[in-house]
């Protein structure tokens, strides 16, 4: 097996474990800030490459406040006309940055970040409770398989809490 495919296998492997432990936690809560500093904890402590994990919460239309986080110290606030927790916040659709250098009007919340992951988290009738923010010191380290792994949890979290007031 090659190491390209030997690591995905691994990264699909420790995703799984990771969901089985935040699906399990989070079986019958109905806290939303229990469940994102949950979550945020699981997906920091099971990948090395995580350097900053955690929430903006979508708090107005346009506008969006840290919630629960693992990591050095995040921005407190985000407009959603500025950055890419802005972009997937306006958009709804979750981007990718291999290298933070590439993205049209980055926020550096942290100078060593290189790469960067942020997922929406919408209820099904696509109201925007929040964002899911991963970033890396290491540059490259984000794919399509932690998209589809965050999009999945992000879309559990979406449905479970879609009663949730986002203020």
């Amino acid at each position: 097996m090659s190491d390209s495919i030997t690591v995905a296998a691994d990264k699909a492997e420790t995703y799984a474990d990771a969901r089985r432990r935040i699906d399990s936690l989070l079986d019958g809560e109905t806290d939303w800030i229990a469940a994102m500093a949950t979550v945020a904890c699981e997906l920091h402590q099971s990948f090395e490459y995580y350097d900053w994990t955690g929430f903006y919460r979508a708090v107005s239309d346009d506008h969006l406040i840290v919630g629960p986080y693992q990591g050095p110290h995040g921005c407190l606030h985000i407009d959603f006309d500025r950055g890419v927790c802005g972009a997937a916040a306006r958009t709804r659709e979750t981007q990718l940055w291999p290298d933070v250098s590439d993205a049209p009007d980055h926020i550096a919340c942290q100078s060593s970040t290189q790469s960067e992951i942020v997922v929406p988290i919408t209820t099904p009738d696509d109201r925007l409770l929040a964002v899911l923010d991963v970033d890396s010191d290491t540059l490259g380290v984000f794919d399509n398989s932690d998209r589809e792994h965050l999009e999945a949890i992000s879309q559990a979290l979406g449905e479970q809490f879609a009663e949730t007031e986002v203020l």
